[in-house]
């Protein structure tokens, strides 16, 4: 038990508490338990998420996300049912409990497995012109420029890299030798650095279909332009647990109208909403992908994601969205790179 003590909180326990504890136990889970450490439910990141697109907030109970029935399993139970049970349900975790329901310890896959972290690949999309921080690219693409004293791509790679993440692929077309001088084969960062031509603009999906070989797990896309505290190990959990064939990482962007809004009926006034404010989920550029998904992708044209995930939806697959709560930032914009000069040391320093 002592080994899980970090994972242990209470129902009162604010979301944002419980973030901790998942993230600080590394198993991915934390374990609401009573005074007698008697299981009352269990939290996932992938619960917490679930939450915030409910409109949840990080500041309120954990009792409002957690997931009161978990699959548990009792400790006279042999090991392969318990690792049949969890392959059958996909999950990763069981806690397991005595007939009091005590929690006496948690099982997890990759434990009784003795098994590596899935082999997946990465697709970081870095042709882009980036026309709106001219004239800082006419001369260097966008995923070069410095920030916090090195290349915005180099950051990428190297947090992918301590992520577990070794192979990657790197979608070129604007001054791609630029690229090839700056990162080579990535063995200096200990990755694997495979590189994608496109000779022509491809879209943010098109390329893809020019990855030399048919990924047999699923594949990481992602801007090159993006600078991110995101866990991604989280974002394959999720899209697994889904059982989608592609999962897009959302962002909440809001917006307020700078008049009063007037809903009428008619030539009646029905109500007046001064400056109301809406909050939408826009796309955060980072994706996973099924390799069945990738064969949507017609060869060799331009095609963009949410063409992509048009036709997946047209086909009544499974498409998901993934809330970031994480540290996110497009550098789209001269101000984007100001703001990412000034915050890089708080994040990535």
């Amino acid at each position: 038990m002592k080994e899980l003590s970090s994972l242990l909180i209470s129902p009162e326990t604010l979301i944002i508490d419980a973030i901790k504890a998942i993230e600080a136990g590394s198993r991915q889970i934390a374990l609401i338990v009573d005074a007698d450490r008697r299981l009352l439910g269990t939290v996932t990141d992938g619960d917490i998420r679930r939450g915030l697109l409910r409109g949840i907030g990080l500041d309120n109970r954990v009792s409002h996300v957690m997931n009161l029935a978990p699959l548990t399993a009792k400790p006279e139970q042999p090991k392969d049912a318990v690792v049949r049970l969890m392959q059958e349900r996909e999950i990763r975790q069981v806690p397991i409990i005595d007939e009091n329901g005590t929690l006496l310890r948690l099982a997890t896959l990759d434990e009784l497995l003795h098994r590596k972290p899935p082999d997946v690949t990465v697709v970081l999309m870095v042709g882009g012109l980036g026309t709106r921080l001219r004239p800082l690219t006419d001369t260097v693409p966008k995923p070069l420029l410095h920030v916090g004293g090195r290349p915005l791509l180099q950051t990428i790679i190297e947090n992918m890299a301590s992520q577990g993440f070794r192979r990657i692929y790197l979608s070129v077309n604007y001054k791609a030798e630029m690229f090839e001088e700056q990162f080579g084969d990535g063995s200096a960062m200990g990755v694997d650095i495979q590189y994608i031509y496109e000779d022509d603009r491809m879209g943010t999906a098109g390329a893809l279909s020019l990855l030399p070989e048919r990924p047999t797990n699923p594949v990481i896309v992602m801007n090159g332009d993006l600078l991110t505290t995101l866990n991604f190990q989280q974002l394959i959990d999720y899209h697994r647990e889904h059982s989608s064939k592609a999962t897009m990482a959302v962002r909440e962007y809001s917006f307020q109208v700078p008049y009063g809004v007037v809903e009428t009926e008619n030539q009646r006034l029905v109500s007046i909403s001064e400056k109301p404010v809406h909050n939408f989920f826009v796309s955060a550029g980072i994706y996973v992908i099924e390799p069945e998904a990738l064969d949507l992708i017609p060869q060799g044209q331009p095609f963009d994601m949410p063409q992509l995930f048009d036709a997946l939806l047209a086909r009544k697959e499974e498409a998901s969205v993934f809330p970031i709560r994480e540290y996110w930032l497009d550098i789209g914009r001269l101000d984007d790179l100001e703001r990412a000069q000034r915050e890089y040391g708080k994040f990535f320093g």
